[in-house]
């Protein structure tokens, strides 16, 4: 395996709304089932606008040995269910890829059929649906970012991002759109105990916070640039893109002073689309996807973990990552719970923080 160090900065999302404008446009073919063609719709963070990005990679080898084009649309993880829900009765994506817990959303609305990819054995079962809807095919940990030119050390704690030296200076993207965004939600109950004290936490931090942001990977750069100082993200997809943003450094808030820092597994997950279009293609490439050889790419070039458990890479990067996880403890999300709570949840910190 290589051991160069990935070069991926994330899709910008003028970007992502041009393939997706090209995507309507070829509504004609994506309706022909024996077309040689899937669409993928899938959260940010695994593509790259220098086209050396691990799904740019997948895309293109998945092409050469099958024949099948991908046709790729970019969005928030939620945003991405919420479009998948809106076509229900003209289906146009053929695969989901997307992070907890809108995957298990995904399933609750009865848009994902049953697939177990070849391979998908090796996989965890924290890491898979039992029924078969979706499985993970890049493992991943959230995190929050920070300036290391203008920060000597990452804030410790919580609480340490609500000192006045963040006011305008700090932003997390938006829970209920953004995977990463719920992901600071799903943290803060963890870390505080329950909705009561992390909403409270929550609204004091508000103070600090720049405002909405639909995407995560927008953060990203302003961080680097200085514009904030503190972000959320997810370790794969700003470990990745270290090369071309070399201020951005990554940490984990404890609960409180004196506590291990922590965060959770927050996979990215694909499913075949109930009703695809394309099925058999859809089928093709999920196995694609966790296929031995795919999976060994997962460190070396896309900057993530791999989702196989027969997969032990050793590359440069696979180390850095180890790295950047040791001493993090690592917690499980109750993802039925959340599922089943998410939108009193979401309604909780609009309440409390007045978005």
């Amino acid at each position: 395996m290589s051991s160069r160090l990935p070069r991926r900065p994330l899709v910008a999302g003028a970007a992502a709304l041009a393939l997706a404008g090209s995507l309507t446009a070829c509504g004609a073919s994506a309706a022909d089932p024996d077309a040689k063609e899937i669409t993928v719709y899938s959260a940010d963070g695994l593509k790259s606008e220098q086209g050396d990005g691990f799904y740019d990679k997948v895309f293109k080898d998945f092409e050469k040995q099958t024949g099948i084009k991908v046709n790729y649309v970019e969005s928030g993880s939620g945003a991405a269910v919420q479009r998948l829900a809106r076509e229900r009765a003209n289906t146009k994506a053929d695969v989901l890829v997307t992070l907890p817990p809108f995957i298990q959303q995904a399933d609750g609305k009865g848009l994902l059929g049953v697939y177990r990819p070849h391979g998908s054995d090796q996989v965890a079962a924290a890491d898979k649906d039992p029924n078969g809807k979706w499985v993970s095919i890049v493992n991943n940990y959230f995190c929050f970012i920070y300036n290391k030119k203008e920060l000597k050390e990452p804030p410790a704690t919580w609480q340490d991002l609500t000192d006045h030296r963040f006011a305008g200076k700090l932003q997390y993207s938006t829970p209920g759109v953004a995977g990463d965004g719920t992901a600071v939600l799903i943290k803060a109950l963890h870390d505080f105990g329950g909705q009561g004290p992390a909403m409270d936490f929550l609204k004091k931090l508000q103070a600090n916070n720049v405002g909405p942001s639909s995407s995560t990977g927008q953060l990203a750069p302003k961080t680097d640039k200085g514009e904030l100082l503190v972000a959320n993200g997810d370790v794969q997809m700003n470990y990745a893109n270290t090369k071309t943003m070399p201020n951005q450094g990554i940490f984990f808030p404890a609960g409180k002073p004196g506590a291990r820092p922590a965060t959770f597994a927050l996979p990215y997950a694909a499913g075949l689309v109930k009703d695809a279009p394309h099925a058999a293609n859809a089928r093709k490439f999920l196995d694609y996807l966790l296929s031995k050889p795919v999976q060994e790419q997962v460190s070396a070039v896309g900057g993530g973990f791999s989702s196989r458990k027969d997969v032990k890479p050793t590359d440069a990067n696979a180390t850095a990552l180890a790295k950047i996880m040791k001493g993090v403890d690592v917690f499980q999300p109750d993802w039925n719970d959340i599922d089943k709570n998410l939108d009193t949840y979401i309604g909780a910190w609009k309440t409390a923080t007045g978005s």
